[in-house]
């Protein structure tokens, strides 16, 4: 056994904190809806996750969207987007890119998303993967 057997359990219990970049919105429903998906496997497997939604994602936000959204293979867009807000993981929409697609307060009504823009802090997570 050597010294440093005693800490690997704790390193393994450690679980990353990952950052979900989406970019792809509605007209690519497969790649839009993958992103959701992998963010609710990351928080099922017990990962912090914070999704940041920029470009022609943050329309995924829209209520017609999250309903009729479905993805090929990847599932539906509501049911991935209602199990990712019930873990507590942040979502957050690029205020630049909302204003520039119409995406105002009232699409984000009831929902736990902010308008944000991107982070330093976001550059350095355990693993980061863009959609």
């Amino acid at each position: 056994m050597c010294a440093n057997d005693a800490a690997l359990p704790l390193r393994l219990s450690r679980v990353p904190k990952i950052l979900i970049h989406l970019t792809s919105g509605p007209e690519s429903p497969t790649r839009a809806a993958l992103g959701f998906l992998v963010a609710k496997a990351a928080v099922d497997e017990g990962h912090e996750v914070d999704l940041f939604l920029a470009g022609d994602s943050v329309q995924l936000l829209r209520d017609d969207v999250l309903d009729s959204l479905v993805g090929l293979g990847t599932g539906s867009l509501r049911e991935s987007y209602d199990a990712v807000v019930a873990s507590g993981a942040r979502i957050y929409a690029s205020g630049m890119s909302s204003k520039a697609r119409g995406l105002g307060e009232l699409d984000l009504d009831g929902k736990l998303v902010e308008f944000a823009m991107p982070k330093s802090s976001w550059n350095s997570p355990s693993r980061a993967t863009a959609y």
